[in-house]
């Protein structure tokens, strides 16, 4: 257990470390990010003020400021649960054979990859937190009241549940490199399928109902929704105390069917792996 945890340490310092040398470059892309949720408020802005809401201004239920407050919400869920290059640096690994040094030293690929993203993520938030915090400030009045404790503890398990989805699913598609050895348009397909189906383009409310039976069934039973849809409602109150309890132990179920399947495509690739490359 000690050695266990003293290789976390170890992976966490590394890497995060590694992200502080070009701080000036991190701080910068992180900021430009922030770009996007500007263009947002004045899209909604404008769509609102031509009349392409309801006769109540409101458009499958949301008025102007439940809008600007799903997606301010929904850009924090995905700052949990996007991991930019995660299955293509998995892939590339496997393609070029520099995934024989996981199999010489004792470090194991998904485990450096899961610490290597936390201690993205870590020094990700600390830039982040100020330019979030101001958004959220000068937006405040587009937001609800604050809501009661159970649903702010759901929230935060909904983020914790978002980053451990999102890292999942795309080191599963990283892995995919074991059988084909080109995973480029798959990663691209999966993108898509990610920013429409997880509810970062458009509320989910939105297409439920709308579409045909079998899109309501991927929106329902598939991840997607948890890694930005599902926070933004939680902290909306779009859900009950039943419904946010019956939601976060399909997202945690999920976390463990992601991990197991993780883990079985690793040890099956790694059977058939032939250690060629650099």
């Amino acid at each position: 257990m000690r050695d266990r945890l003293t290789t976390i340490w170890t992976l966490l310092s590394i890497n995060i470390r590694e992200r502080l040398m070009y701080r000036g470059d991190f701080a910068f892309a992180t900021l430009v990010r922030f770009l996007p949720l500007v263009t947002q408020i004045f899209l909604w802005a404008a769509i609102f003020r031509v009349g392409t809401a309801t006769a109540t201004g409101k458009i499958q239920g949301y008025a102007y400021g439940d809008m600007i407050a799903y997606f301010l919400l929904a850009n924090v869920g995905r700052a949990f649960s996007s991991m930019p290059g995660l299955a293509s640096g998995i892939a590339k690994e496997i393609r070029e054979g520099s995934i024989k040094r996981f199999l010489t030293q004792p470090v194991d690929l998904l485990d450096f990859y899961f610490y290597a993203r936390m201690a993205h993520k870590l020094v990700y938030y600390v830039v982040a937190f100020g330019p979030f915090a101001l958004v959220f400030w000068l937006c405040r009045e587009f937001f609800p009241p604050l809501p009661d404790y159970w649903t702010m503890a759901g929230f935060g398990l909904s983020l914790v549940f978002a980053f451990l989805i999102g890292f999942f699913t795309e080191s599963l598609i990283g892995l995919i490199a074991f059988w084909f050895l080109e995973v480029g348009s798959l990663i691209f397909i999966f993108m898509m399928l990610n920013y429409f189906l997880s509810g970062h383009m458009i509320p989910l409310d939105f297409l439920k109902d709308r579409m045909p039976y079998a899109v309501d069934l991927l929106i329902d039973y598939l991840p997607f929704q948890y890694l930005a849809y599902f926070p933004s409602a939680v902290w909306l109150g779009r859900y009950n105390h039943t419904e946010l309890a019956r939601h976060l132990v399909a997202a945690f179920l999920w976390v463990l069917a992601l991990w197991a399947i993780n883990r079985l495509a690793l040890a099956r690739g790694l059977r058939r792996y032939s250690a060629y490359g650099g």
